[in-house]
């Protein structure tokens, strides 16, 4: 709204008023308005009653009829630009008033939030109609003040369909959806606007079932019924209920276009709110809208294409909605996209030309991109500069500086943090774990119950996760125990992680026990059993789960071969696993990776066949890297009669990689091995010059409560 020092500062003339109502008001928004009509408004800004009056009288008019509509709409024009103090004055200085002048001025006061003088205006009207009563309704149910809304529909002398709509739609936006469909069922007769009310209530509020009874029972339907309902089941994840219904429609405009995109894209479709887009503009030709770029913004980051993101940004500024983002929502998710996509420059261009209009979401956006670039200088800096910062803005910072090890820096951010939830506390154990500081996760998991924060299921998961990675079976019992105690639900991602730890501390029995009992089953659950079984040298047994995954109808990935792979590596089934390893590219489309390769050249070697490994390198689709010649390398210490191709895998891996300790020593127990001690005298003299030192291996022990190195321990004793 134009303040009115503004237009005090403005100096009376007829040509700048006339330049000014051309130029202020058709920048602001404003109603075009007549020379005498931009004075009238300069005298009421500047309380010129007087001259107001004099400029009413001299206005020529065909009739007092038409004066008094001509005013009666200015007046309205007034209230709606804002101006509610000037259209009061004007309404006190006309000449003539009706009762559609009354109602315009009661609808100024409702529509501002005025509700005293709009209560104290009512009364004093001196005739009042169902517009009036209906306008006053509109009012007290707008502001909260439910029911005395109600006593005032129950008073009212006359009563149309819109008071009943008004009811309505006040009772449902005051969350009191039960007393809506009560009036609802009451109402004498109703129109589509009831039906749609009535109807959207539901859908917002995710009751789609007893929406879509009242569509079913609706003879006449237009585009505003069928786009609630479509928004309804997106809104409640029924993603496939909301395209049937926009596939049924019998019309659409751009509203239903967007609310189906939209729906896409929020419950993470992304490639199809993508495709829709591309069909309304190829087949229908209709013109997005702000709400549709917005949509799209969040879609293109999905699907991480930056230069659809792009062309998408440069149809924003050809369509002119760049200038047109009344809400920031459109710039939010333009800096969202490119955050996503560690495009900063870009992110940073609009966030800096919308300061007037950035919220904590884009600096979150911000400071996410750059961690996600690595840029935690400038991550920082965002924070610092950032008026508004909340849980999300403090979490990502913490996350940040763990991520990259600078768990003293993380320390402070989460120290200082004005307020930590659940997710601030998972974060940080999370990071410790991260980090190998699990005596320091378990403090501070202990520390957040102590403060009465209840743990997230994650919070457990990434425990048992430490547990297994320790082999800490106590610590991962004493953590189950607590989360029975308190959890009465156990989601997938808690129960795979519970029979990952129970397989790492080597109780595979406690692990296939929770997976037996499991209600639903995802891959994850599929593998991790799988995994346990093999690395418990149970083959048999990993290959019934893999058997029952299949018949389940669970399609395996690479992790899952890769479990059944070291199975028969394990017991050596050396036609099963190259059965298994040939169907994965046959069979289910699953491309070796290099994990894959260097198993079956382990399988090969445990079973004394080095000159299969041999071929089977050989003939690999690719240039052998160094983990292909260490894997073929390390199969030959398994054989007696594998010198030979040993000592040619150690010079092709010594070609790739000179300094490569266990290289040298690999082949230097094959020579002794094979009783070549010259051979390994010469090698290990040359691993002297070279200054060639194999790493030294490192275990773990737990005493007095603390997991412990060997070196560790060493200096303890000390």
């Amino acid at each position: 709204m134009l303040s009115r020092s503004l237009f005090s500062l403005l100096p009376y003339h007829p040509l700048y008023v006339r330049s000014f109502s051309q130029t202020i008001f058709s920048n602001m928004h404003y109603s075009k308005l007549t020379f005498n009509d931009s004075r009238l408004l300069y005298y009421l800004l500047n309380h010129r009653f007087q001259e107001a009056r004099n400029l009413l009288d001299k206005m020529p008019h065909r009739s007092n009829h038409a004066r008094v509509v001509h005013l009666t709409s200015l007046l309205s024009k007034f209230s709606r630009d804002g101006f509610i103090n000037e259209a009061k004055a004007l309404f006190d200085i006309m000449p003539e008033r009706n009762i559609v002048s009354y109602n315009a001025m009661l609808s100024g006061f409702v529509q501002c939030g005025r509700m005293s003088e709009a209560r104290r205006f009512f009364g004093e009207m001196p005739e009042r109609n169902v517009v009036s009563w209906t306008s006053m309704l509109c009012g007290l149910l707008e502001s909260g003040r439910v029911c005395e809304g109600k006593k005032f529909f129950y008073d009212m002398p006359e009563k149309n369909v819109v008071s009943w709509n008004s009811l309505i739609g006040g009772l449902i936006r005051n969350g009191d959806l039960e007393e809506a469909r009560l009036v609802f069922d009451a109402m004498p007769v109703r129109n589509i606007i009831s039906w749609n009310t009535m109807i959207a209530g539901y859908a917002e509020n995710c009751r789609m079932k007893e929406a879509r009874i009242l569509f079913e029972e609706m003879e006449d339907r237009n585009v505003v019924t069928w786009t609630s309902m479509i928004a309804g089941y997106c809104r409640a994840g029924e993603i496939n209920e909301g395209y049937c219904l926009f596939c049924r429609m019998p019309e659409r405009n751009i509203v239903s276009w967007t609310a189906m995109i939209g729906g896409f894209t929020w419950n993470g479709f992304y490639e199809e709110a993508l495709l829709l887009f591309l069909e309304m503009k190829g087949n229908y030709e209709i013109r997005p809208n702000n709400e549709t770029f917005v949509s799209l913004a969040y879609s293109c980051a999905g699907m991480g294409f930056p230069f659809l993101g792009k062309q998408l940004h440069a149809q924003v500024i050809v369509d002119g909605w760049e200038c047109d983002d009344y809400d920031g929502r459109l710039s939010r998710g333009l800096i969202h996209m490119y955050s996503v996509f560690g495009i900063m420059h870009f992110a940073f261009y609009i966030f800096k030309k919308n300061l007037n209009n950035s919220a904590v979401q884009s600096c979150n956006s911000m400071i996410n991109g750059y961690i996600r670039i690595g840029q935690l200088e400038e991550a920082q800096y965002m924070f610092d500069i950032s008026p508004i910062k909340d849980k999300i803005s403090w979490t990502s910072m913490i996350d940040g500086y763990l991520r990259i090890g600078q768990v003293s820096k993380a320390c402070y951010l989460f120290n200082n943090m004005p307020e930590r939830d659940a997710v601030a506390w998972t974060a940080m154990i999370s990071g410790y774990v991260q980090n190998e500081l699990f005596v320091e996760a378990i403090s501070l998991f202990l520390g957040m119950k102590a403060q009465g924060v209840f743990p997230l299921n994650a919070t457990y998961s990434i425990l048992f996760g430490a547990a297994g990675a320790t082999a800490d079976l106590d610590q991962g019992r004493q953590f189950h125990c607590m989360l029975i105690k308190t959890q009465y639900e156990f989601d997938l991602i808690l129960e795979n992680s519970l029979i990952s730890m129970y397989a790492k501390c080597g109780v595979i029995d406690d692990a296939y026990n929770i997976f037996s009992t499991m209600v639903s089953r995802d891959l994850v659950s599929w593998n991790s059993m799988i995994m346990g079984f093999s690395h418990h040298g149970l083959a048999n047994e990993a290959l019934k789960i893999f058997e029952a995954m299949l018949e389940s109808g669970i399609h395996p990935n690479s992790v899952t071969f890769l479990g059944i792979l070291s199975a028969c590596c394990h017991v050596g089934l050396i036609s099963k696993a190259l059965e298994l390893f040939n169907s994965m590219r046959d069979i289910y489309g699953i491309q070796p990776s290099l994990e894959h390769y260097v198993s079956v050249i382990n399988l090969l070697g445990r079973a004394g066949r080095i000159r299969e490994a041999e071929e089977f390198v050989l003939r690999l689709p690719f240039e052998p890297d160094r983990a292909i010649w260490g894997a073929l390398l390390g199969a030959c210490g398994f054989s007696e009669t594998g010198a030979e191709i040993a000592k040619h895998a150690a010079q092709k891996l010594l070609e790739l990689d000179p300094l490569n300790a266990p290289a040298h020593v690999v082949l230097c127990n094959i020579y002794a091995a094979r009783g070549l001690y010259l051979a390994e005298q010469k090698l290990r003299k040359e691993m002297g010059l070279r200054g060639v030192r194999k790493v030294p291996g490192c275990s773990w022990i737990q005493l007095n409560g603390r997991v412990l190195t060997l070196e560790q321990d060493a200096d303890a004793r000390l």
